[in-house]
């Protein structure tokens, strides 16, 4: 009899020991989905403002897409001049 009743003392202890990672986990997916919930709230601020500022540049005459397209361009420079460097 002492043999199961410390078995399954043994296996109450697992048992709580498992709910309490359990528990844990639970917990981190709880703060996690906060987090991402908070970051996908802050994206959308930050767009919204980027918008703004794009809104407001063409107004001014500002064409961002040529300066886009005018940057690529600069960059893209021929392999032979990347390896002489």
């Amino acid at each position: 009899m002492a043999k199961k009743q410390g078995s399954q003392n043994q296996g109450e202890g697992r048992s709580a020991e498992q709910a309490e990672q359990v528990g844990f986990h639970k917990g981190a997916l709880t703060t996690l989905a906060k987090e991402r919930q908070e970051m996908a709230r802050m994206l959308t601020i930050v767009e919204q403002l980027m918008q703004l500022h794009i809104e407001e540049l063409k107004k001014l005459g500002v064409d961002l897409e040529k300066e886009a397209q005018k940057t690529a361009a600069q960059e893209k420079k021929p392999i032979e001049d990347l390896v002489r460097k």
